[in-house]
């Protein structure tokens, strides 16, 4: 099971220390989010500073860009990183599409299925020097004149990993795609009796089997050497359960554990921005079940039994900011 990281860095002098850092460390994967920051404009320096350790997004909105778009980012950070890139892809919700980005949402599953089979043909067009005709119910590109194609590459086998919480998405995700990024608000029962099967279910409609899906997962961890720093990450976990079990779209993990009513009562609080009274009624239970707890030496052990056979690889639910607790993140990935 692969030990990852995932950071989002402010200037391109802290990009440079936090992925010579991260590779330095011996994590697996540098996983960079979408939420302050251009994740592939991130990437592209980390490339530059990195040798061996693979490079993703998890992840880059998908609809907010064209295929095309992305399509050209990807490619060229696969050149960038001699194949290390991982191109990981999420819908988003309908208000951040439509609201933030100004683009349009309609059928997200269906959406994000043409596509991930776009950026596909237009690799090809790219790597064989083929003809673009992709036609399709959302996205229609029929123009690649050869001043506009960046030609073939060394690696042009771009992994695509989407992320999600639903049936859908799941079975997407076992039908096309290379990886599924498990959204950080999941349990060991929801992964092994929801989102796996569905995900199987996918992958046999596709005549294909789910070993050819790395499922990866970030995790939330109460980690401490001490009672204080425990303490001091599980306030943190609690609050930010509680405002991912308030969003409707992940109602579907509260009800699987019977906790169906919650997620009203959280949404209410949300509405009225009582943020500081959501975390109370995240109870010692629910911690347990959506949280690890352990201390840095054991972290990454505890980790790998709780997900054996179920997780490829694990980011825990910290930033990797370089110079802070390198000694234990060291104790971690030794674990």
């Amino acid at each position: 099971m692969k030990f990852d990281a995932v950071f989002d860095a402010d200037t391109p002098r802290q990009i440079m220390a936090t992925a010579t850092a991260a590779e330095g460390l011996g994590f697996d994967c540098l996983w960079v989010p979408e939420i302050r920051h251009d994740p592939f404009l991130q990437l592209a320096l980390a490339a530059d500073y990195t040798s061996t350790i693979a490079l993703g997004t998890a992840i880059a909105v998908a609809f907010a860009r064209s295929p095309m778009h992305t399509a050209y980012a990807a490619w060229d950070l696969a050149r960038y990183s001699q194949g290390r890139f991982i191109l990981g892809l999420g819908t988003q919700i309908q208000a951040h599409i439509e609201r933030r980005f100004a683009m349009p949402w309609s059928h997200p599953a269906p959406r994000l299925r043409e596509y991930i089979l776009a950026l596909r043909h237009i690799w090809d067009v790219w790597q064989n020097d083929g003809k673009l005709n992709f036609r399709g119910d959302f996205y229609k590109m029929t123009l690649m004149s050869p001043f506009f194609n960046p030609g073939p590459i060394e690696h042009p086998h771009i992994p695509i990993y989407i992320a999600g919480v639903n049936q859908r998405l799941c079975e997407l995700a076992g039908e096309l795609c290379d990886g599924f990024h498990v959204h950080p608000f999941h349990s060991v029962s929801y992964l092994r009796g929801c989102i796996r099967p569905w995900a199987e279910a996918g992958a046999m409609q596709a005549r294909r089997g789910l070993e050819q899906v790395e499922f990866s997962a970030t995790v939330f961890a109460i980690v401490g050497d001490s009672e204080a720093e425990r303490a001091q990450n599980r306030a943190a976990v609690r609050q930010q359960i509680s405002f991912y079990a308030s969003t409707p779209t992940y109602q579907s993990v509260l009800e699987h554990h019977g906790w169906g009513e919650l997620s009203g009562e959280l949404g209410r609080l949300a509405v009225r921005q009582r943020w500081a009274d959501m975390p109370a009624l995240i109870g010692d239970e629910m911690l347990d079940v959506f949280a690890i707890e352990s201390t840095w030496a054991e972290v990454g052990a505890a980790i790998r039994q709780r997900y054996q056979g179920l997780l490829d690889r694990f980011t825990l639910y910290l930033p990797f900011l370089p110079g802070e607790r390198d000694d234990r993140w060291r104790l971690a990935l030794q674990g």
